[in-house]
């Protein structure tokens, strides 16, 4: 099997998805054409729709693996709006895979000296290890990210959410999520469950003029859509297009942040 199997099976899926959306053409053959008229036409690449159907059919619908030239995934890395393939491989991973991620990191905070003795209920009771360690959870709020400089004890463990989190669905609004008991606002408004983490740290920097190397890396991401550019404080998916938002890098800051920056009216 390819190293980078998946990598090529999810850049298939994403620029089958975005010819469907392209196009009015319904037939499989029918989106492929003017998946190649686009390629040709806007990218300047040449690749005929047989050969793009050789590998969709070959790796996506018959889970099997093709040989396809570097030069034909950064080609068509480049259709989703990424400098190459290896970007794209850089940033595949679903939301679902990075909390997974973030969540296994999780650690347990345990001081070299007690702060109490264990009371005798555990030992008499003959209390297992993750009984102990819930407890000891409980008592000290001691869970916290291994990456973080200072221990902070998670929300869901702590058992207190804010009043808006509460709130069992949430829209976007301009630059942030706002939080509504309401299923429905009108035509206007796309309504979704409520995400904690997406309310909480997604937001668009309405100020890209004031973002730099310095303070932008690693902390920012952005989407590229129709020549337009815009900046968010956390990974995750665009809240209007639903594509997967990329980690910043110098040269798009350097191209479209800072002095370059596009100002909203």
């Amino acid at each position: 099997m390819s190293k980078f199997l998946p990598q090529k099976r999810r850049l298939l899926e994403e620029v089958f998805k975005k010819a469907s959306d392209n196009t009015t053409e319904k037939s499989f053959s029918g989106i492929l054409k003017s998946l190649e008229r686009d390629l040709l036409d806007d990218f300047k690449i040449s690749l005929s729709y047989r050969s793009f159907e050789t590998y969709y059919r070959t790796i996506v619908e018959n889970d099997g693996d093709y040989n396809i030239k570097p030069a034909i995934l950064d080609d068509l890395s480049i259709y989703l709006e990424y400098d190459d393939f290896r970007s794209f491989c850089l940033d595949w991973k679903t939301i679902e895979y990075t909390v997974s991620q973030t969540l296994s990191k999780i650690v347990i905070n345990i001081t070299n000296k007690p702060i109490f003795n264990l009371p005798d209920i555990f030992k008499k009771n003959g209390l297992g290890i993750m009984e102990m360690i819930f407890v000891l959870l409980l008592v000290t709020g001691g869970v916290v990210f291994s990456n973080n400089k200072t221990s902070q004890p998670l929300s869901w463990m702590s058992g207190w959410a804010s009043p808006a989190t509460d709130k069992p669905y949430m829209y976007w609004d301009k630059d942030r999520y706002m939080a509504t008991d309401s299923s429905s606002l009108g035509s206007q408004v796309e309504i979704v469950p409520m995400n904690e983490y997406s309310f909480k740290n997604l937001k668009k920097i309405t100020r890209p003029d004031t973002l730099t190397t310095a303070n932008a890396i690693g902390k920012v991401w952005y989407d590229k859509s129709n020549n337009h550019i815009e900046f968010f404080t956390s990974f995750g998916k665009h809240p209007e297009n639903e594509k997967a938002l990329k980690d910043v890098t110098e040269r798009i800051l350097e191209t479209y942040a800072g002095a370059n920056a596009e100002l909203e009216e």
